[in-house]
Order: structure tokens, then sequence, then C-alpha cells
């Protein structure tokens, strides 16, 4: 919990850095807004992508389950048959 505060900490001091040395910037206002915006829209598409990976991931393992899950079906019901004959 207590490495959970300072990381937390470190990345709002961060961010907050960031944000501030954008807004007192030389830079023009529609400059530093457009840098934001770019900045922004890079982060989106990370995050996107990071999703669709770990989508696909967890879809993989899903299936493996599956498959697994189905293969020990297949396997009792022909140990029942047998046993049954």
């Amino acid at each position: 919990m207590k490495t959970e505060k300072v990381v937390l900490s470190i990345l709002l001091a961060a961010t907050t850095g960031v944000a501030l040395g954008l807004l007192f910037a030389p830079d023009k206002g529609v400059r530093v807004r457009r840098k934001i915006k770019e900045k922004g829209e890079d982060y989106l598409e990370g995050l996107k992508d990071d999703y669709s990976h770990s989508v696909k991931s967890f879809k993989k393992k899903v299936d493996a389950v599956y498959d697994d899950i189905t293969a020990k079906m297949k396997g009792f019901a022909e140990e029942s048959k047998e046993a049954k004959s």
C-alpha cells in the first residue's frame, strides 16, 4: 500500500511538472495546445495498442483453456462409453 502511494505521488509530480513546463514555456498558446493535443493522441494510441494486445493475449488464454476442457470432456466421454461396454 505504501509503495503504491509513492509511485502514485511520483507520477502525479511528474505530470504536474510537465503541465507546468508546457504552460510556462516560451511558445505561443496555440503551439502549446497543439503539443498537448499531439501528446494526448500519442498516449491514446499507445493505450489502444496496449488494450488490443491485452485482449488478444486474454483471448488466446481463454481459447487454450477451452481447448483443454474440451479435450478432457471428450476423454471422459470415451472412458464412459468404454466403461458401459
